[in-house]
């Protein structure tokens, strides 16, 4: 579930940055987010708001030596108003690390394909700017996933992820065998490409490809859908906010990969048990628009809605 909680400044500190900082992350790969980032760092500097960079970052970047420079850590963000995400779905599910880790909100600006995870879009950086020094702005928490391996038992990885955790087949010609559990129960043994084990914010993401269902990012669930299973009950599931899902790996299968987010792995041997519950931290998201999340799945995803008349009067 989503919860959203404006932020305005004063009529005296609306156009102050006296003591204010915005942590900066951009896709240094992308010429658009290069130039993207120097007219932010411009704007906000000219409202006295101080900027962040990570170091590594930097050097890709043209920066006056008034950004403060950073060592990449998750806590490089932390004592910051907001994180400033420039980039792709990719460069925001990086930014979340940051934003998870401090719980600063960040706020994107789409230079992607679809960016479900961004609020703006690249022409929208000047409105950017001045939500930013006017801190017009609301934010909203995410619901996460907390994630763990068994082996013989014991916790050996630990992990997390916003959109979702997925396992899955290590060879290409090899199908995994899995047993799939919500809350201490068995529900299906199956053998194809793996589960995807999504939160609403990533129902639109992994899940979705996969045949999953859009949810509501207010709607507290946890989804757990199969890819690709060669089995007869093999559907989408949607439980409580409160369940523990469970995806094991068989002793006599070929070993799987345990994938967050789709940025960080680890491998899973034959008999690895995966345990996905409701995160304990939420990641909060900056929101410019008042614009409902049907109207986003429209915009995102180019949905033909002509010759809709809507509700009668």
């Amino acid at each position: 579930m989503t919860t959203t909680q404006a932020v305005e400044g004063s009529a005296a500190h609306e156009n102050s940055g006296a003591g204010r900082t915005v942590f900066l992350l951009a896709h240094t790969g992308r010429p658009a987010a290069i130039r993207s980032a120097e007219l932010v760092v411009q704007g906000l500097l000219r409202s006295g708001i101080g900027v962040r960079v990570l170091a590594e970052e930097a050097a890709d970047l043209p920066l006056p030596s008034s950004v403060q420079r950073v060592d990449s850590e998750q806590c490089a963000a932390e004592g910051c108003e907001l994180l400033v995400v420039l980039g792709g779905d990719g460069t925001l599910l990086r930014g979340a690390d940051f934003a998870r880790t401090s719980g600063v909100p960040m706020l994107g600006v789409n230079l992607g394909r679809v960016g479900f995870l961004a609020e703006a879009e690249r022409d929208d950086l000047d409105k950017v700017v001045d939500r930013v020094v006017t801190r017009a702005y609301e934010v909203e928490e995410r619901m996460t996933l907390d994630v763990l391996v068994r082996n013989n038992g014991n916790v050996v990885h630990t992990d997390w992820a916003l959109n979702e955790a997925s396992v899955e087949k290590a060879a290409r010609e090899r199908m995994l065998e899995v047993v799939t559990e919500v809350d201490g129960r068995p529900v299906s043994r199956f053998g194809g490409d793996g589960v995807v084990c999504a939160t609403p914010t990533g129902s639109t993401a992994y899940a979705f490809s996969a045949g999953g269902p859009v949810v509501w990012p207010e709607v507290e669930a946890l989804l757990m859908v199969p890819i690709s299973a060669h089995a007869l009950f093999a559907k989408p599931l949607v439980t409580s906010p409160r369940s523990v899902l469970a995806v094991e790996v068989q002793p006599k299968t070929p070993h799987g990969i345990l994938w967050c987010d789709g940025r960080r792995s680890v491998e899973l041997p034959a008999g690895a048990r995966v345990e996905v519950r409701r995160g304990a931290v939420p990641v909060r998201l900056a929101r410019l628009h008042h614009a409902s999340f049907t109207d986003r799945l429209v915009a995102k995803f180019a949905l033909p809605v002509a010759g809709w008349r809507g509700a009668p009067q």
